[in-house]
């Protein structure tokens, strides 16, 4: 078992206090977006190991029953680490399902202003569109570039204080109305659409409409509706918030098609393929599958693929879906999701209670959000986490809540 060294991106939507109370620092000043908890090449965790030079090899573990004081210690990335040896980090049947990598990736995310309206590809998408762009020859860090890689990105926001955030499509007539009270007239053709239109195509042409109209013109539309939702306010002022972030970007017009949700502590929204969605605000546990293919629908200066985006989305109107853990009989709350790259639960522990056998064959990472729990050896702070390899004995005990997150084999 590792304790993991963790890095910390400072994106500008990012929280300045959220990461650094939830870790007991002062804050810098400066945003503080997303930890990353994991084997993303973009910014791998990091462990320090003894190691047995010559013997053993970098990247590997001293031997069971050695002195170690007579092993270099040396840090490493979690992604070294796994590429030395991924059967014995990950297990067998993770790197047969996964292929020799970590499939997930844990965050801590600190919301301070509204992200991106985005969407992920599916599988079978993701795999044809990285091909499409490789085959036309389009450098994978080019800003126009769309797929990083061929794998699809499913995700999970489990909220650690009070969250809100965009989900999914609400029902054409609920839009329009949300849009008709604006009292906007250049809204009027989106709302006569939605509201003459079967469902599928109504979202289809007023997405479109909205991310194909003239830049200068939509500008004016949504700063005539950034005023009338400041003034309306209630279900309105969320709309008002984000256009005070991305002043005449189309995406505030957008997210009114959208689900407005609020997620209190420990409750989770689930994020599959082809479903629109943002995060407004809050800190949260958010895991989602190894990837970075995201297609941007607005909320954001960085290119906008429509005509991509538009085979991407599933235009139609869903419940937003709030999840809340399963309680299990060993105290394990289970964040039910429909895919396998991830697992992520909670154990609440309590003084005086039995430790919890947590030893499995796949790979874990144990974070700690409250408390001061112990796993293993290990006793964590809010904000530490640690690697736990396939088959490696661990127990939890003492008091706090962790976070558990692994695969589905």
């Amino acid at each position: 078992m590792d304790r993991l060294s963790n890095t910390v991106r400072p994106y500008a939507w990012g929280s300045t206090t959220a990461i650094p109370e939830l870790l007991g620092v002062a804050p810098t000043g400066e945003p503080q977006a997303e930890m990353w908890m994991g084997a993303h090449p973009g910014a791998p965790s990091r462990v320090t190991r003894p190691t047995a030079a010559g013997a053993d090899g970098p990247g590997t573990r001293a031997s069971a029953g050695r002195d170690v004081a007579h092993h270099d210690v040396v840090e490493q990335s979690l992604t070294e680490v796994i590429a030395a040896d991924p059967e014995r980090e990950l297990g067998p049947a993770a790197v047969r399902v996964f292929g020799p990598r970590l499939p997930f990736l844990l965050k801590l995310l600190a919301a301070g202003a509204p992200l991106s309206l985005q969407v992920h590809p599916d599988l079978v998408q993701a795999q044809q569109g990285y091909a499409d762009e490789e085959r036309r020859g389009v450098p994978i860090d080019a800003p126009r570039r769309t797929y990083k890689d061929a794998n699809h990105k499913p995700e999970l926001i489990c909220a650690l204080t009070p969250f809100d955030g965009l989900c999914g499509f609400r029902r054409p007539a609920e839009a329009a109305d949300a849009m008709a009270a604006l009292g906007v007239d250049s809204l009027k053709p989106y709302v006569d659409l939605l509201r003459a239109r079967p469902e599928d195509a109504a979202l289809r042409e007023v997405l479109t409409a909205i991310l194909t109209a003239d830049p200068a013109e939509m500008a004016d539309t949504v700063d005539e509706a950034a005023e009338a939702a400041e003034r309306l306010g209630g279900a309105h002022a969320p709309y008002a918030r984000i256009a005070h972030h991305y002043p005449g970007d189309p995406g505030v017009i957008a997210a009114m098609l959208l689900n407005y949700v609020q997620l209190q502590p420990g409750e989770a929204m689930y994020l599959g393929s082809g479903v629109p969605h943002a995060y407004l605000g809050g800190l949260g546990v958010e895991i989602m599958a190894n990837s970075d293919n995201v297609l941007r629908c607005g909320l954001t200066p960085k290119h906008v693929d429509v005509p991509e985006l538009l085979r991407i989305v599933r235009f139609e109107a869903t419940e937003p879906g709030i999840l809340r853990p399963e309680a299990s009989p060993t105290g394990e709350e289970v964040y039910e999701t429909p895919v396998d790259e991830f697992r992520l639960s909670r154990y609440v522990l309590a003084a005086g209670g039995t430790p919890v056998d947590l030893t499995t064959d796949t790979p874990q990472i144990l974070l700690c959000t409250a408390g001061a729990p112990r796993a293993g050896e290990f006793t964590l702070a809010p904000g530490e986490s640690v690697f736990v390899p396939a088959d490696e004995s661990v127990e939890v005990a003492g008091t706090g809540t962790l976070f558990r997150s692994t695969v589905v084999v």
